[in-house]
C-alpha cells in the first residue's frame, strides 16, 4: 500500500480511501466486517463513512455497523483515520440538520456514539451551509477540537470560493480549517478542474474523489453487456447517451490490457492535489480489483487518449473559458 499526507497535515493515509455508503443498504453487516478486515490486510487505513448513511436501514445505521466492527478490538481504530460526516437531516424538526452550531455538537455526539468511539479523525461537512455564518460553524469546530472529538475538520460539495472564504476566515481565528475537501471527480465528471482543484492546491486541501468511476459507467458496462450483464437501469439511460466515448474507452483498456475501473482509478491518482480516491465496494472482490489501480502507471501518451475520449475543460479558469 502507498500512503501520503492528508493534504497540508502531517496524518498519513493510504492512497485508497474505502467507502462505507453500501454498507448495510446493500452489504450485510458481516460482509461489511469482512471488507473492513480485508482492508486493514491490504493496507488501507482511511475508512469514510456519513452519518446520514443508511437509506432503507435507516440514517446512522452505516455508522453502527462500522462501530459494531471497531468495537471487536482496540487496535481497530488505532490503526484507522476514521472520517464521517455532518449536514444532512437526521431526524424531523428544524435543528436536526445543516451547520448550526446547535447541530454539529448533537450531530457530533451522535455520531460518537454510534462508531462507538471517542473521537472522528476527519468530520467533513457534508454540504456547504449558506444560512449559517462562518463564525459560527468554526466556533462549533473549534469547541470539539478542544474537547478532543475531531481532530482535523474537512468539506464535501464545497464551490472553490467556500474553501477560500472558510479557510481565510479560520486563518483569522488561529484555526486549521479545512485540510481536505470531498468532491465528484472521475474521467466522466471533469467539472472541478476549473476552479475546486486549484482552490485545493492553493489552500492545501487534500482532494477525496468520490464516485471516482463514474457511478459504474466506468466499470466495463459495455463488457457487461456482451456477457449478458446489463447494467443497472438507473446506469442504462447514461450508458445510451455515452455509448460512443464508452467503446472508445473501452477499446483502450483492452489494447492496455487493463480493466477499464483500474484505467479509472489510476488516471485519478495521477493528479497531484488527489490524496485518495473514495472506494464503496459492495464484496471483497471489488475491494482486491480496486486495489490494482496503485500499480498501474498510465504513459503520457494514455493519458492524452483519455483526454480525447473523456475531455475535461482544458484548464482551470479563467483560461478555460477566456483565453
Amino acid at each position: 500500500m502507498n500512503y501520503t499526507h492528508l493534504g497540508r497535515t502531517g496524518l498519513s493515509v493510504s492512497k485508497l480511501c474505502l467507502g462505507t455508503m453500501n454498507f448495510g443498504p446493500y452489504t450485510s453487516e458481516a460482509d461489511s466486517f469482512a471488507i473492513m478486515d480485508r482492508a486493514l490486510e491490504l493496507g488501507i487505513n482511511f475508512f469514510d463513512t456519513a452519518n446520514v448513511y443508511g437509506q432503507d436501514k435507516g440514517r446512522g445505521a452505516t455508522e453502527e455497523i462500522i462501530g459494531n466492527w471497531l468495537a471487536q478490538g482496540s487496535e481497530r481504530r488505532d490503526n484507522i483515520v476514521l472520517a464521517t460526516k455532518v449536514y444532512g437531516r437526521m431526524a424531523d424538526g428544524p435543528n436536526n440538520w445543516k451547520l448550526s452550531a446547535y447541530h454539529i455538537r448533537k450531530a457530533c455526539e451522535d455520531s460518537l456514539r454510534r462508531l462507538k468511539t471517542d473521537h472522528i479523525d476527519l468530520y467533513q461537512m457534508h454540504h456547504i451551509d449558506r444560512e449559517t455564518p462562518w463564525e459560527e460553524v468554526w466556533q462549533a469546530m473549534e469547541q470539539l477540537v478542544r474537547e478532543g472529538k475531531v481532530l482535523y475538520v474537512g468539506s464535501s460539495n464545497f464551490a472553490a470560493w467556500n474553501i477560500a472564504q472558510a479557510n481565510c476566515i479560520a486563518q483569522n481565528r488561529h484555526f486549521l480549517g479545512l485540510v481536505s475537501e470531498q468532491s465528484i471527480y472521475s474521467l466522466r465528471n471533469r467539472h472541478i478542474e476549473l476552479e475546486v482543484i486549484p482552490a485545493c492546491r492553493a489552500f492545501g486541501l487534500g482532494l477525496l474523489p468520490w464516485s471516482p468511476l463514474g457511478g459504474g459507467i466506468l466499470c466495463g458496462v459495455l463488457d457487461g453487456e456482451r456477457t449478458g450483464r446489463r447494467a443497472r437501469p438507473q446506469l442504462q439511460a447514461s450508458v445510451d447517451k455515452l455509448r460512443p466515448q464508452l467503446e472508445r474507452y473501452e477499446a483502450l483498456c483492452n489494447s492496455l490490457g487493463h480493466a477499464p475501473a483500474d484505467v479509472a482509478l489510476a488516471w485519478t491518482l495521477h493528479n497531484p492535489v488527489v490524496t485518495a480516491p473514495i472506494i464503496g465496494p459492495r464484496t471483497i472482490e471489488q475491494l482486491e480489483e480496486n486495489v490494482r489501480a496503485l500499480d498501474l502507471h498510465l504513459s503520457e501518451e494514455t493519458m492524452s487518449e483519455l483526454d480525447a475520449i473523456w475531455p475535461g475543460p482544458g484548464n482551470q479558469a479563467p483560461e478555460a473559458y477566456a483565453w
